[in-house]
């Protein structure tokens, strides 16, 4: 699990996109407590949508 600016990083794109990407649904996120964090498996598969096309 990353949190949402570790995802950022690895997507090299900020924070804000992120969150815009999460809030859209195009990217999903576990809520725990407070805390948002986005599943490695999650970020992958978003990339892999990319790779396909």
């Amino acid at each position: 699990m990353l949190t949402v600016p570790e995802a950022a990083e690895r997507l090299s794109v900020s924070r804000s996109t992120l969150c815009t990407l999460i809030d859209g649904g195009r990217l999903k996120r576990v809520k725990i407590g407070r805390s948002a964090l986005v599943k490695a498996a999650a970020l992958a598969q978003f990339v892999e949508q990319f790779e396909d096309a």
